[in-house]
């Protein structure tokens, strides 16, 4: 089982669920700990090979990996701690396997809260994944995970975001990194689906102003999807609840008081 942490609540029995993004660990949410569990139980898991989810031996005889797979783990946590039902709250990579948990267990998903969202790979996005797949195996990884979150948080204000996930991309291994990366192959036409239904659970997107691979598609996607709502927050990049925690705090808790 991947490794999580629990902080209980014991003034409600609701939950939310925190998912990090590729490269990060739970570690990303530490401004968002002591806002949501004044009014939540609060859970928050180190995906596959991240943090404290260290790979085991047996793993390294598994299937390629695919976001349903991965979402698996999360539905496993779940059932483990009897949660029937929660919000789940995530960012960047995180949204996708929200969406995914939200396509094939949708009873098991309260609300959904997307932080720079990915529905939609662009031109420069989607030429940056094909570059990565030819070079992967020849640089040393770091060095690629580097230069792409440069290229997605390009600006001095998303710097602290990028160090962040940086330093926490050092505590994967190569061949977990690998695994991982190879999932791109499989976002096209999981995006396109998801794009193209809604799963009818109240959905808020929070996007950086400056956020400019992804921002355009979801505008799209909120104006869509009736059950989605969008937040854009200014002078902020792609990881907004580092860049600007505390409006990251306000907005997605405004939204689910709105729902309780």
């Amino acid at each position: 089982m991947i490794h999580y942490q629990v902080y209980k609540n014991q003034n409600t029995t609701k939950w939310v669920t925190f998912v990090h993004g590729a490269g990060g660990s739970s570690s990303i949410w530490f401004k968002q700990i002591r806002a949501f569990k004044k009014m939540f139980n609060v859970l928050l898991l180190d995906l596959r090979g991240h943090g404290n989810s260290k790979p085991k031996l047996i793993n390294a005889f598994d299937k390629k990996y695919t976001f349903n797979f991965i979402a698996n783990d999360i539905i496993e946590v779940l059932d483990f701690e009897k949660i029937k039902n929660s919000h789940f709250v995530g960012i960047s990579l995180g949204s996708i396997l929200i969406r995914q948990i939200a396509e094939s267990h949708p009873e098991r998903v309260s609300s959904m809260i997307m932080g720079g969202a990915i529905m939609k790979l662009n031109f420069r996005s989607q030429f940056l994944i094909r570059f990565g797949n030819i070079v992967k195996s020849i640089i040393p990884y770091m060095w690629l995970y580097s230069f792409l979150a440069f290229i997605i948080m390009p600006k001095k204000n998303h710097k602290k975001s990028r160090l962040l996930f940086v330093r926490e991309a050092k505590k994967l291994y190569r061949k977990e990194f690998i695994r991982w990366y190879k999932l791109t192959s499989e976002l096209n036409p999981l995006l396109r689906f998801f794009r193209q239904v809604d799963v009818k659970i109240p959905t808020l997107y929070v996007m950086g102003q400056e956020d400019y691979m992804f921002l355009p598609s979801i505008k799209k996607l909120a104006n869509l999807h009736k059950s989605a709502t969008l937040e854009v927050i200014p002078d902020c990049g792609h990881v907004v609840n580092v860049d600007k925690p505390g409006i990251f705090n306000e907005k997605t808790l405004r939204f689910l008081r709105k729902l309780n």
